[in-house]
């Protein structure tokens, strides 16, 4: 029997309740970038990054980690997991050849236009169920968390 077939215990208290919540859907992310590599062979993650490269190509990874929020330096692993793969081309900046601006391969390019069984199809239906209002709330929300979380105490 999964979770949602038994009864849940819940714990005492809102802010428990919520990060229980944060949990599974923490869990529910890794399930399904896992089961994202034994189908079309890349983690949620690294098509994320397909995807933000696909919207915009020949960016920097500088340009790539602040689309995501992160700093450069925590990309450098999925770059280089996707140019071994032949999913990105890395090409030097023709002004600055100290710099690398990525594009997709043709591999990538299909991993780009795929839609069934990825994190980013479960969002979408997820916000089809819901109102503009609420996913708007669930966004302010979760930036705020992140800033608590981020920040020093």
């Amino acid at each position: 029997m999964t979770t949602t077939q038994t009864e849940r215990t819940e714990p005492s208290g809102e802010t428990l309740q919520f990060m229980q919540r944060m949990w599974e859907l923490v869990h529910a992310l890794d399930v399904r970038s896992k089961r994202m590599v034994k189908a079309i062979g890349v983690t949620g993650p690294q098509r994320l990054v397909i995807r933000i490269i696909g919207q915009k190509p020949n960016q920097t990874a500088s340009q790539i980690a602040n689309t995501l929020g992160k700093h450069p330096s925590t990309l450098t692993g999925v770059l280089a997991r996707l140019q071994e793969r032949s999913m990105i081309l890395r090409e030097a900046d023709a002004e600055d050849r100290r710099r690398a601006r990525f594009t997709l391969t043709p591999a990538g390019k299909k991993i780009d236009k795929l839609q069934k069984g990825t994190v980013e199809a479960a969002v979408r239906r997820a916000m089809g169920r819901t109102s503009d209002a609420h996913v708007d709330a669930m966004r302010e929300t979760l930036t705020i968390l992140v800033e608590e979380l981020e920040r020093d105490d």
